[in-house]
């Protein structure tokens, strides 16, 4: 068991104990994951921090009011509202204006000193290509591999996020890979 998993199961016994500086802790180590899977989703960096604020509000009243053993594990609370939250945000949003799923201007440049300009660049135009590759696909694709991939959650607790087996999200993430590749190869 990794430093992070005994981390994770030790916050979870104390939030279901109501822990206050539980849920703190908690906050830090799945801030910057929950904004990750909701920034790709949103691509609006101001509505991405927004409904990431709004994730842990929720959770911390989802803790307060229930029990979280209908939880195995915080990240399956966390993610499960976070995709909630994004499916009522753009259900909110639909009559208001045109929701635009392309990034803006501001992006996340995560730069690796040791890669030449050369890789740096074309490692930027493998990713934008792949993203607007990504953009094609439908949304329960899109949503599968930027969890498995992105935020690199393993099948299970994909499977626990979205209400199907183990088996199911396999299929779906081998599915939404295939549909991607299609993509791509036809340039």
């Amino acid at each position: 068991m990794t430093n992070r998993n005994l981390k994770e199961k030790i916050l979870y016994l104390r939030l279901k104990q109501k822990d206050k500086e539980a849920f703190i802790e908690a906050y830090d180590l799945y801030l910057d994951d929950i904004y990750r899977f909701i920034f790709f989703k949103v691509s609006s960096k101001e509505e991405a921090e927004d409904l990431a604020s709004s994730v842990f509000l929720k959770a911390w009243n989802y803790i307060q009011n229930n029990s979280i053993s209908d939880f195995k594990t915080l990240k399956a609370l966390f993610y499960k509202i976070a995709r909630n939250l994004v499916i009522d945000h753009y259900r909110s949003n639909a009559n208001k204006k045109d929701i635009s799923i392309e990034a803006d201007e501001t992006c996340l440049n995560i730069v690796d000193e040791r890669q030449d300009i050369l890789a740096r660049i074309d490692n930027s135009n493998d990713f934008e290509n792949i993203r607007e590759k990504m953009l094609d696909l439908k949304e329960e694709y899109r949503e599968v591999l930027i969890m498995k991939y992105v935020n690199e959650l393993s099948v299970s607790e994909i499977a626990k996020i979205l209400d199907k087996t183990n088996g199911n999200v396999r299929v779906l993430v081998y599915r939404a890979l295939n549909a991607l590749r299609g993509n791509v190869e036809d340039k």
